[in-house]
């Protein structure tokens, strides 16, 4: 009787026990499916966190960029590339072609069905303004069993590297002309002067002069050169001060006072007393002197060459120097500040000069924080107008 009953508690311990684990299992198997499913929304989560990231970096990416699906059709595009071919969004699921609108990004996406990838293919954009041209790189995608899975496009904008590399041909160009005209020139003397012209006073006089004008020209060049490489680099250094103006400008008057004479132009001063500009001395000199000397070259014969100035509503100066000539076209207004860009080029060299002059203004004037721009309206005169800060005294 006794065993029986002790048989008894002991199944009814069992039981209870084997009812006290089932119920914890039972709470650890829930809280285990709510730590699964928190974890599985936690990776959710970070995988739409880490796709969105990926979207805005690709929108945001300089580089054009285009996915293919296997199709040949648009599986992603990015807004860069939409500005260089003109389309706007979405383009997923439309083809190509209808896309870009380009036969040549076509032909080079159906190469990829051949070749693995195309790099450094460029192409030429033709639309409104300037070509622009784009480098193309290509590559043919593939899924987890090597299976063909479309293609990505990048495309990147060197319309800027080309637009340099030609100015930069053109400027190699434009200096070697530059030199060998007065080179050319001083050789043929010397040449001259050793066939036996050294033996005539007046010829060996007349070969000594072109040799020391043209070794002047050269000097003035590669100054003006050296000039602009300075400005360029940004190492050059400016001491301002506060600079009175009509005094500035009265005194580079005062240098071109009888090349002004020789042309019958009169030189007129119109800056008013009091007007102080932060500059720095010897750069805005620099500055001065090249415009005057452009009013007195292209200017009207015994005509007139004004040089203004007026305080801003900002705070700054404008200077404006004046001539009275046939003007400048609009189109050539546009290039006017480019280096050896001249407007009548056998007028130009005829009258000297190294076509650097307005280039060094607006080199010299943007290194003093100002501005400069031109006025010509045809027939009737050109102004140069230039910025500076105002000196604070």
């Amino acid at each position: 009787m006794i065993l029986a009953g002790a048989f008894l508690l002991l199944l009814v311990a069992a039981a209870l026990a084997w009812r006290g684990e089932r119920a914890r299992r039972a709470a650890m198997e829930i809280r285990h499916r709510e730590d699964l499913q928190q974890l599985l929304a936690g990776r959710e989560a970070g995988l739409l966190e880490q796709e969105q990231r990926t979207a805005a970096l690709f929108d945001r990416m300089i580089e054009g960029v285009i996915v293919l699906d296997p199709a040949g059709g648009v599986r992603h595009a990015n807004r860069a590339a939409g500005e260089l071919f003109g389309f706007a969004p979405p383009a997923a699921g439309r083809p190509l072609i209808e896309v870009v609108r380009h036969h040549e990004v076509a032909a080079i996406a159906a190469r990829l069905g051949r070749e693995p990838e195309v790099l450094d293919h460029e192409l030429r954009l033709e639309g409104p303004g300037a070509a622009r041209f784009l480098q193309i790189n290509a590559l043919a995608l593939r899924d987890r069993q090597g299976r063909p899975d479309g293609a990505l496009l990048v495309f990147h904008d060197v319309s800027r590297l080309r637009q340099l590399e030609a100015i930069r041909q053109e400027f190699v160009a434009n200096v070697s002309h530059e030199l060998r005209t007065p080179l050319s020139l001083i050789k043929g003397a010397v040449e001259t002067l050793l066939d036996g012209g050294k033996d005539d006073p007046v010829a060996l006089t007349r070969f000594l002069e072109i040799i020391d004008r043209h070794a002047d020209r050269l000097t003035l060049l590669i100054n003006d050169l050296l000039l602009l490489s300075t400005l360029d680099s940004g190492r050059v250094r400016l001491v301002l001060q506060p600079v009175p103006l009509r005094a500035a400008i009265q005194e580079v008057f005062e240098d071109f006072r009888l090349r002004a004479h020789a042309r019958g132009v009169e030189l007129a001063n119109d800056v008013p007393t009091g007007l102080f500009a932060e500059a720095d001395p010897d750069r805005l000199r620099q500055v001065l002197a090249n415009l005057i000397d452009n009013a007195i070259k292209y200017g009207r014969a015994d005509g007139r060459a004004t040089a203004c100035a007026r305080a801003m509503p900002d705070g700054g100066i404008e200077v404006g120097v004046s001539d009275d000539g046939p003007g400048i076209q609009p189109e050539a207004q546009a290039r006017i500040f480019e280096r050896f860009y001249r407007v009548d080029k056998a007028r130009s060299r005829d009258q000297g000069g190294t076509g650097l002059g307005l280039a060094i203004v607006k080199n010299v004037v943007q290194a003093h924080g100002g501005d400069v721009r031109v006025e010509s309206p045809p027939g009737k005169g050109t102004t140069f107008y230039f910025t500076l800060r105002a000196a604070r005294r």
